[in-house]
């Protein structure tokens, strides 16, 4: 009924639907757990050709931000809102107040309900961890097609372990992961790719547009690849997190992606300089790394598989793709990580490569994956759209314009000339919160500037301009930064502006009141 109720709004309100070649396909890869810095365009030394042509020949965003946490970004992906006004201002678990729901709401849309009433064909592959176990689906919330697991962390289809019970889901019908269809045994980065490719075939027997939603599970814990790309990294990081990450920073600066004015966060107190381990503790570290990488490659390379068959198919031209990441790197686990099983890395493993290294995949800033410092909330965003995006290069190249996920709704509200609803089902729909970044993509047109808001788990920010406020914990002191001259967040200058700083306090508790962010829950659920 939801659907049936959208495709009439868009009806009365379009009056028609235009046909495939006069509106863009569209393509949002998500990568989960992955750092500001782990592709080559942004500095790794982790091979990413496929990745780094399509910056290359599209548009390289340098303050890009998602929101610190796995399921909050794909809320507010998905629906354009901030996590807490779809109802995930934490995870899914209901912990009974409207901001922390666990679970999309009936007072959002997501995009895939918006393109399917505009004529889009609408497909999913991977992670989805918007609430699937409280009945949220693709499949009812406007994906025409989906291959996808509740939540993450599943990479093999004999996988055991911690995430060895994962189910699989095809179009909302479980389904064995090791049915011959998908021609097992697979490796997830290859399975979500390929049957993405499969959804898109479908949608151009039926002449429609595509709107594509791949949710990649990787590089999430627990980290593990195929061990012949494995192998190409071992040995590779024995240089360790201290030069690999002065290596990263350099490339940074010669790219133009940041400033050589921005200081290099420095290690952390509890995490060991490289020099003073083991030879034993630096091949255990190394490993874990090689196998992070390893994931990366496998991404990579699944891009490229895409690419091809958009070319082959001979739509790549008028196909706007979007590459972002869910979160900062991951912390969790400490300075130790995880490094278990007889072959770290198989199926059967479970690594996790914990703080050291997430400290080299978040050059040049501070914090994690939880965090509202930028190294939880900053993604790198490469977007490519040959049809109508000028490839701008080199180190004046970069799109620095501060954007964010709550502008991909109204960016592909704009290009599928569809309708956003006021109401459905009976049901009021909050006004999506972005804008659409047609104007960054094509130069033509302004995008006015604009206040952004992050809270996860008491962590707290807001940026206005090129202020940031934000906070550690819910008990923690406001910093404050600019980050025109410090976007490593080096400098408090709390103290010297504390008007300022008021002034920014009280505005993100009005946007925390209006945005479901209060009330908070009296107790987080498990």
């Amino acid at each position: 009924m939801r659907s049936v109720l959208l495709g009439l709004f868009a009806i009365l309100s379009c009056g028609h639907v235009l046909v495939a070649s006069e509106r863009p396909n569209i393509i949002v890869i998500l990568v989960d757990d992955m750092g500001f810095s782990d592709i080559g365009s942004y500095g790794s030394e982790i091979p990413t050709p496929h990745l780094d042509a399509l910056a290359n020949n599209g548009l390289r965003f340098s303050q890009f931000y998602n929101t610190g946490r796995c399921c909050p970004t794909r809320a507010t992906l998905l629906t354009g809102l901030y996590s807490h006004q779809a109802g995930i201002g934490w995870m899914t678990a209901d912990q009974n107040v409207p901001g922390y729901r666990g679970h999309l709401n009936k007072s959002c849309v997501t995009i895939a309900e918006v393109l399917s009433a505009a004529g889009y064909f609408t497909c999913m592959t991977g992670k989805w961890h918007v609430g699937f176990n409280h009945g949220v689906t693709p499949a009812n919330r406007g994906f025409h097609r989906s291959l996808n697991l509740p939540a993450g962390g599943l990479h093999y289809s004999d996988q055991t372990g911690p995430k060895g019970g994962t189910q699989m889901f095809l179009n909302g019908e479980q389904v064995a992961r090791d049915h011959a269809m998908f021609n097992p045994p697979w490796y997830g980065s290859d399975l979500w790719t390929e049957q993405g490719i499969k959804f898109i075939d479908e949608a151009l027997a039926e002449d429609k547009p595509f709107f594509f939603y791949l949710a990649h599970v990787a590089p999430h814990f627990p980290c593990m690849a195929p061990e012949e790309t494995i192998a190409k990294y071992r040995g590779k990081y024995m240089a360790g997190w201290d030069k690999l990450r002065e290596d990263r920073y350099k490339r940074q600066i010669k790219s133009g992606l940041i400033e050589k004015g921005w200081q290099l966060e420095s290690r952390p107190d509890d995490v060991p300089e490289w020099e003073s381990l083991s030879d034993e503790e630096k091949t255990r570290y190394d490993d874990m790394m090689a196998i992070y990488a390893a994931m990366m490659d496998e991404v990579d390379k699944n891009i490229g598989k895409l690419v091809t068959a958009l070319d082959d198919r001979g739509v790549l031209d008028n196909t706007l793709i979007l590459f972002m990441s869910d979160n900062g790197g991951n912390a969790e686990t400490g300075v130790k990580g995880k490094y278990e099983g007889e072959n770290p890395g198989d199926p059967h493993s479970n690594v996790f490569i914990g703080k050291c290294w997430a400290h080299l995949n978040n050059t040049p800033f501070r914090k994690y994956k939880h965090f509202n410092h930028e190294g939880g909330t900053a993604t790198p965003l490469i977007a490519h759209w040959p049809a109508a995006i000028k490839p701008r290069t080199g180190r004046n190249g970069w799109v620095t314009t501060p954007t964010h996920l709550i502008d991909i709704m109204a960016t592909c509200v704009d290009l599928g000339i569809a309708e956003y609803p006021n109401e459905v089902d009976g049901e009021a729909i909050t006004p999506m919160r972005g804008q659409s970044l047609t104007p960054l993509l094509t130069g033509e047109g302004a995008f006015a500037e604009r206040p952004l808001y992050w809270e996860h788990e008491g962590n707290a920010a807001i940026r206005v301009g090129d202020w940031k406020l934000v906070r550690q914990g819910l008990k923690g002191k406001w910093e404050y930064f600019n980050l025109d001259e410090d976007r490593t967040e080096q400098s408090n200058l709390a103290e010297k502006y504390p008007l300022e700083v008021a002034k920014l306090r009280e505005q993100w508790r009005t946007w925390a009141r209006s945005a479901n962010v209060f009330p908070k829950p009296q107790k987080k659920s498990n």
